[in-house]
């Protein structure tokens, strides 16, 4: 008897609901990232980013959602860097995977494309990896970016070369095809011409390119004192290798849109990453506070406790971008799309990337700290004034 009446307790419990687990809803993040091909790199750091950024909010309790607790849930797919695949797997995730909001990809032609299936279905879509003018100034109401605009990228450099002795006159402008690096030239262009530098060499080159051996030697027969490059990783690395080789050496400096943040582009270069500058929104820094990970610092520890390498501004504004539907959802208080669009265009918070505010295009707007590699580390150099000295002018490459 005894046994039978422990037996039947025992099923009844088993019975019960898991009142903890019953309580606890689900809100899905979705996106198509560039884990493979040649954006791979950088497409890896945007998932990982992603990634440690749902794990911490879930691990310290989720979020609160119209009095109900909800744990966030990430639907990552490899668009192999294919542009077309990418925009096919935007529209899977919203009409057949059923998510309930969008993650962007890397790489701004990636997401100009990617956003219209965000905007035709009406779901909020926030983006770490596109910077181009293009994307927002369609008018389009479900985009948001946390990189700031392309056209300005480099502008605290070319303010910086103002300051500099012997101050430069004379760039060379290079950069990739793509929407991105299109807004870059056009900022360029009206930045120096404000700034009374003479624009030698302006030449556009083919996204993905791996041959500079042509744009090269017509720079070297202008002898800039300034090389400004723009484009994806790769290119850098290739850009580097092929103008040390062909020994083409601006008068005073070489800087770049892309890499110089990135440990990876450090390692592949080797020596040959020293002196180069370049620009970031963000810098590991305690002063940098947010509500789940403590501050900046503490972040880049984790991070590179967790995943092997340094977080670098990408993985950053990605933490951003998930953090951004974590504080609209609360704000909102229920999963309806408009509402929580209309949430995150009033964001007002501190990540620990940046104090998040999106403009009326839907885009953020904060400073690039001009950085240059020393000693192989990324040295900051100047915001809207010095903040270390800057090796300067660069030796030739046969001096280094």
């Amino acid at each position: 008897m005894g046994r039978l009446l422990a037996a039947t307790l025992a099923a009844l419990v088993m019975s019960l609901p898991v009142m903890g687990h019953a309580q606890t809803k689900t809100v899905t993040l979705g996106a198509a990232l560039q884990i493979t091909g040649p954006d791979g790199n950088l497409g890896r750091y945007f998932r990982d980013g992603y990634q440690i950024a749902v794990d911490r909010i879930n691990e310290q309790g989720g979020l609160t959602i119209g009095g109900q607790n909800y744990r966030i849930a990430l639907k990552i797919l490899d668009s192999q860097t294919d542009l077309n695949l990418s925009v096919q797997q935007y529209g899977q995730l919203v009409t057949r995977d059923k998510v309930d909001f969008l993650l962007g990809p890397y790489n701004s032609n990636f997401t100009l494309n990617d956003s219209v299936i965000a905007e035709k279905y009406k779901v909020p879509m926030v983006s770490g990896g596109a910077a181009a003018a293009q994307i927002y100034s369609r008018g389009y109401k479900y985009i948001f970016g946390t990189s700031p605009p392309a056209d300005n990228y480099f502008g605290s450099t070319l303010e910086m070369m103002t300051k500099l002795d012997p101050q430069p006159k004379k760039i060379a402008l290079l950069v990739a095809d793509d929407a991105f690096d299109v807004s870059v030239r056009a900022g360029v262009r009206a930045l120096s011409a404000k700034d009374g530098f003479e624009l030698v060499v302006d030449q556009v080159f083919k996204e993905h390119n791996a041959d500079f051996g042509s744009l090269l030697s017509l720079t070297k027969s202008k002898s800039p004192d300034v090389i400004l490059m723009g484009g994806h990783e790769t290119e850098s690395l290739n850009f580097i290798r092929q103008a040390k080789s062909l020994d083409v050496n601006p008068h005073h400096m070489m800087a770049l849109t892309v890499g110089v943040p990135s440990a990876d582009f450090r390692s592949a270069l080797g020596k040959d990453a020293e002196y180069a500058f370049g620009m970031t929104p963000w810098m590991a820094s305690p002063v940098i506070r947010d509500r789940w990970f403590g501050d900046a610092q503490k972040f880049a520890e984790l991070f590179h406790r967790k995943l092997g390498y340094e977080a670098d501004y990408h993985v950053a504004s990605a933490v951003a971008d998930v953090e951004t539907f974590a504080y609209a959802l609360e704000a909102a208080g229920s999963l309806d799309r408009d509402a929580v669009r209309d949430a995150i265009a009033k964001s007002d918070f501190e990540s620990l990337y940046a104090t998040i505010r999106y403009g009326e295009t839907g885009q953020i707007d904060i400073p690039q700290i001009v950085i240059q590699v020393q000693d192989g580390k990324v040295v900051p150099v100047y915001t809207d004034h010095f903040l270390n000295k800057p090796r300067y002018p660069v030796p030739t490459w046969a001096k280094r």
